[in-house]
C-alpha cells in the first residue's frame, strides 16, 4: 500500500477534488478509497489497531478526508491536503526509523558531544562560540554537510570535533540516501521477482543486493545482445557489391 498511498496523497494536490470537474471527483473518491482499504487491512491484520494511537489517527484521516465535497457547502479546503501530507509524513518517517533509528541516535550523540567539545574549546578564544546553543547550531550545520562558515573553530581541539562530526554527517547521509532510495522503489519486497539466474529472488534481500543483482542481470541481458548481432553478422550472406574481382580476372558475367 505504500505506492498507492503516496500517490493518493500527492494526486489530489495536482486535481482538486472540489474543482467540480468529474475528473476530479473521481480522483477524490479513489484517493480516499486507497485510505479506507489501508485502514481496513491494519484493522483486520493487526490486534487492537484501531485502538493504538497510529490506527485512531488513520481513523480520524479517514473521517476528515471523506468526499464530503460531493455534499453542497462542505469544503474542508487546506486542512484535508495537510492530513493526508500528514499520513504520508508518518509512514515515511517509521520506515526510516526503522531502518536508521539507531544510526540517528548515534548522529545525535555525536552532534551534542562534538558540539560540547568545541564549545568548550573555543569559548575562551573564540567569540562566535558564545553560547551552548551557538556550539549546538555549528554542529548541527556540519553534520548535515551544509556549512554556512558563520561559526568557525579555530583552537585544534575544536577542529577535530569538527572533523569527527563531518565524517559522521557523510555516513548518515548516505545511509538515508539508501534508505531513501530503497523505499520508493517499487519492485522492493515482491516475493515473485526473479533473480538474475532465472530463481526466485530472495524477500530477505538488502538494498545493496538487490541493487548487485539488477546491476548482473543488465550485463547479462548486454552480453545476451551482442552474442545475438555476432550470430546475425556472421550467418549474413556476403555482399556482392564488395566482391571485387582481383586483378587479371574477369568480372562475372
Amino acid at each position: 500500500m505504500r505506492l498507492p498511498i503516496i500517490v493518493s496523497a500527492v494526486l489530489p494536490l495536482i486535481v482538486v477534488p472540489e474543482s467540480g470537474g468529474w475528473v476530479g471527483i473521481a480522483i477524490g473518491i479513489s484517493s480516499w478509497l486507497v485510505f479506507l482499504v489501508d485502514y481496513v487491512v491494519h484493522t483486520r491484520h493487526l490486534n487492537h489497531y484501531p485502538r493504538t494511537r497510529l490506527g485512531r489517527f488513520d481513523l480520524f484521516v479517514v473521517i476528515a478526508t471523506a468526499p464530503w465535497f460531493l455534499f453542497p457547502g462542505a469544503s474542508a479546503g487546506q486542512f484535508v491536503v495537510l492530513l493526508r501530507l500528514a499520513r504520508v509524513a508518518r509512514l515515511v518517517m517509521a520506515s526510516l526509523f526503522d531502518r536508521l533509528g539507531q544510526v540517528a541516535l548515534v548522529a545525535g550523540g555525536v552532534v551534542v558531544i562534538g558540539s560540547l567539545v568545541a564549545y568548550h574549546a573555543e569559548h575562551p578564544v573564540n567569540p562566535e562560540f558564545a553560547t551552548v546553543g551557538d556550539a549546538l547550531w555549528w554542529g548541527i550545520v556540519t553534520i548535515t554537510t551544509v556549512g554556512y562558515g558563520d561559526i568557525v573553530p579555530k583552537t585544534t581541539t575544536g577542529r577535530w570535533a569538527a572533523v569527527t562530526i563531518m565524517i559522521t554527517g557523510i555516513a548518515v547521509l548516505g545511509l538515508l540516501a539508501g534508505s531513501l532510495a530503497s523505499f520508493f522503489r517499487l519492485n522492493e519486497g515482491s516475493n515473485g521477482a526473479a533473480s538474475p539466474d532465472g530463481g526466485p529472488a530472495s524477500t530477505a534481500a538488502t538494498p545493496g543486493d538487490t541493487a548487485l543483482q539488477a546491476l548482473t542481470a543488465e550485463v547479462s541481458a548486454l552480453r545476451r545482445q551482442v552474442e545475438a548481432l555476432t550470430e546475425r553478422l556472421a550467418a549474413a550472406p556476403p555482399d556482392p557489391a564488395s566482391q571485387e574481382p582481383a586483378p587479371g580476372e574477369d568480372a562475372p558475367g
